[in-house]
């Protein structure tokens, strides 16, 4: 299944293959060390990461940016508020959702974490980028806009 793009042909199951791999092995390897480090993995990470950088969300707004359903994003929320990392505040314009703070402790958490996760990234993928990876950057962030724009395989519930 070959992908013409100017003279270069790119088979795309095997590029989908070393994508899917890629970001699993990744993301494997993420989770032991954040687990390690910090007693969290690298989900909670990114939910807490997310809850700090937009403070004010909502669940659906987890849900739609990780591309996870509402109900499974509910009850990670939920998890994050029984380990006091956040907190659930009614939301003045809408009564059906609430908002989602980080507590200090959460804050404290992700911020210590995202050292561990920067690092992390830079000791396993460092010496495989090269001078072609921002071109792969840009390709992937494509990607990806093309994928939420059109709502690709975003769930359902």
């Amino acid at each position: 299944m070959a992908y013409k793009l100017g003279d270069d042909a790119i088979d795309l199951a095997s590029f989908f293959d070393d994508l899917v791999r890629c970001e699993t092995r990744l993301y494997n390897a993420l989770n032991d060390r954040l687990r390690e480090r910090h007693g969290i993995v690298t989900s909670q990470f990114e939910f807490l990461r997310f809850l700090r950088d937009r403070p004010g969300s909502r669940v659906a707004d987890l849900a739609a940016e990780f591309a996870v359903g509402i109900g499974a994003t509910s009850k990670s929320v939920d998890r994050l508020e029984k380990k006091g990392w956040a907190v659930r505040q009614p939301n003045p314009s809408d009564r059906r959702s609430s908002l989602l703070a980080l507590t200090q402790d959460g804050t404290r958490l992700v911020n210590a974490a995202e050292t561990t996760f920067t690092d992390a990234l830079t000791e396993f993928m460092g010496t495989a980028l090269d001078s072609s990876a921002p071109a792969a950057a840009h390709t992937l962030a494509t990607l990806r806009s093309v994928l939420q724009g059109n709502q690709i395989g975003t769930p359902t519930g």
